[in-house]
């Protein structure tokens, strides 16, 4: 259920039908939705293992000043596989973009979808301006304030060895029923609709050749986008790039993993890393702007409204009233 702050803002939204469209880049379907809108035009994208399903709240919230675009990323949701690089998917957004007729998009990302629109601005100049929420991977041993470096080491490598466990495992009809249950037992403890969890949940079920059921993405993109999640440090990419960025951190941590009592000490110490270290980078780089947001990890679920206003907010600051124009030439669906 809507909190009555969302109600007051969502009603006046108007309503629009998002049209849906494939975009091929080098072989690889790129699915994409076009909330429609008016004004200069922003691409989300999701995190890890989630979809574009995600920002149903959030794109609604920026259609009267912004034409919204949200896309599956490769390996994910409704969007082919292949091999899963940064060069690999920064060029899966160049594709949508200029498909799209928007090749002046301010980026806006969550966790991986974040430190993607991060390196895509690294790469493109021109860029007007990028929002990142809460997307630094699981970041240097260093970043975890207070514990040894040679004990966080061992941790992450115990967390990426459960994630590849994971991905792409077969479900049964009952797992599936267990994993929405779930997902909605997180939303009620975070204040999340159920269903818009449960929506993202869906959309990245795919059915095997054997006509088995498993979450996106399969085991092999799973394992490759796991490693560019570790190599990449967006700090470096914080400084170097000129484009200015928005960085919304997580002012609360996610509900506690059961039988992993480690994993709480261990979020907490790289949140006290995280919050030392973009302090110190918002006061010697002025084109980073640092906010924190009363919130979990999923802050686009958990708190679409107040994530909608700080990225109308900070784009009206750095984008040109202007739209591209380029007609869609992405394929309809």
């Amino acid at each position: 259920m809507d909190t009555p702050h969302q109600q007051k803002e969502s009603q006046h939204v108007p309503a629009r039908v998002p049209t849906e469209h494939l975009v091929d880049h080098d072989g690889v379907e790129l699915a994409v939705r076009d909330h429609g809108g008016d004004g200069p035009p922003v691409l989300l994208l999701h995190g890890a293992g989630r979809t574009l399903a995600d920002w149903a709240a959030v794109a609604p919230l920026l259609t009267p000043q912004h034409r919204v675009l949200a896309m599956d990323l490769r390996a994910h949701g409704r969007s082919g596989s292949g091999p899963w690089t940064l060069p690999a998917v920064v060029g899966d957004v160049e594709a949508v973009l200029a498909a799209l007729g928007a090749t002046h998009a301010v980026l806006v990302g969550h966790s991986l979808g974040g430190m993607v629109a991060v390196q895509y601005a690294a790469d493109h100049p021109g860029t007007p301006a990028v929002v990142n929420l809460d997307g630094h991977g699981m970041g240097r041993p260093e970043q975890y304030a207070g514990l040894d470096a040679d004990y966080v080491t061992g941790r992450l490598a115990e967390i990426r060895a459960m994630a590849e466990r994971a991905a792409g495992r077969l479900l049964r009809p009952a797992d599936v029923d267990a994993l929405l249950a779930q997902q909605t037992a997180t939303g009620q403890a975070l204040g999340i609709p159920g269903e818009l969890l449960a929506a993202g949940l869906r959309r990245a079920l795919a059915q095997r050749p054997d006509g088995h059921l498993c979450l996106r993405p399969e085991p092999e993109p799973a394992a490759q986008m796991q490693a560019v999640v570790h190599e990449l440090d967006v700090f470096p990419l914080y400084r170097s790039t000129r484009t200015p960025v928005l960085v919304c951190r997580a002012g609360r941590a996610n509900p506690s993993t059961p039988g992993l009592p480690w994993v709480d000490e261990l979020w907490a110490a790289y949140a006290r890393g995280l919050d030392r270290d973009l302090t110190e980078l918002a006061a010697t780089h002025p084109h980073i702007t640092v906010e924190v947001v009363d919130a979990a990890h999923a802050m686009h679920l958990e708190r679409p409204d107040e994530i909608a206003r700080h990225i109308r907010t900070f784009t009206a600051r750095h984008c040109r009233p202007r739209a591209d124009s380029d007609a869609p030439v992405g394929r309809d669906r």
